[in-house]
């Protein structure tokens, strides 16, 4: 397939937004962590199974917004009462064991890809950012780079409130205002996610791809006119070299043909 050349515009910026949860890696990072909550005493069993359920019955009935409101609540009434700090230690102790084996060799190679032709690298999950920012270190990126949801907190604890639920149609409207702030040409921009939920998210940029898409978010790539990928090669992070930031912005003697041959890679992965 024959891309046109898109040349380099030197004013406006342009960055990658990667979903985490089964794009970068190849499972859910809250569920991930549940056994080291589970053995630090801040969710019981019960716990586990019912956010499972919850999660599978939001995927399944898609961005329905009774149902985004019912998990919203969910995930509040979970983490109500937790200290922030015995939170932070456990995740910080946990993270690298229990998502290091799960790291998608596929979105790797993309993030370095990316870094290579200047692109800036964001994350943008609904887990909440003290789960999502160590996740991020460990792929390069800074914390400064990641949309996640934020909890509240009082006196060291969470509370039942959120101040800002990275889920639907809000992921789309972060990618705006960081766009705004930093000057990204969104027409330019790409987004990457495994989930229907994320639609808003995918369509918010010029360049949407979904990863090992069911039948259903299929179909609506086929409309949107999304790229669509395959990622099967989960493996542990130590054997794969996190690729680093380009010490430099992107010179204005790079040639076209060098973003040509990104989508070319992207596509040839369908």
């Amino acid at each position: 397939m024959a891309l046109n050349p898109v040349r380099l515009n030197l004013v406006s910026k342009v960055a990658a937004f990667f979903d985490l949860d089964k794009t970068i890696i190849a499972t859910s990072a809250s569920a991930a962590l549940s056994r080291p909550f589970y053995a630090g005493g801040l969710v019981g069993r019960r716990d586990i199974v019912r956010s499972a359920y919850a999660h599978f019955l939001y995927e399944l009935s898609g961005a329905d917004v009774d149902q985004t409101e019912r998990m919203r609540q969910h995930l509040s009434n979970l983490v109500d009462g937790w200290d922030v700090e015995q939170v932070r230690q456990i995740v910080d102790e946990a993270v690298y064991e229990v998502i290091d084996p799960y790291v998608y060799v596929e979105a790797v190679d993309l993030i370095a890809e990316h870094r290579e032709i200047g692109h800036d690298v964001v994350i943008v999950s609904a887990s909440g950012a003290e789960l999502v920012t160590p996740i991020a270190a460990l792929l390069g990126v800074e914390a400064k780079d990641v949309i996640a949801s934020q909890l509240r907190i009082e006196d060291g604890k969470y509370t039942s409130e959120i101040d800002f639920y990275a889920y639907g149609e809000n992921k789309a409207s972060a990618i705006r205002e960081m766009a705004v702030e930093r000057g990204y040409d969104l027409a330019r921009c790409y987004a990457y996610s495994d989930s229907i939920t994320d639609a808003p998210m995918l369509g918010a940029v010029g360049h949407g791809f979904v990863v090992n898409p069911n039948g259903k978010l299929r179909r609506l790539a086929a409309e949107r006119g999304w790229g669509v990928l395959q990622f099967s090669r989960p493996a542990p992070l130590r054997e794969v070299p996190v690729p680093p930031k380009p010490a430099l912005a992107i010179a204005g003697g790079i040639a076209a043909a060098t973003v040509g041959a990104l989508a070319w890679r992207s596509i040839r992965r369908r």
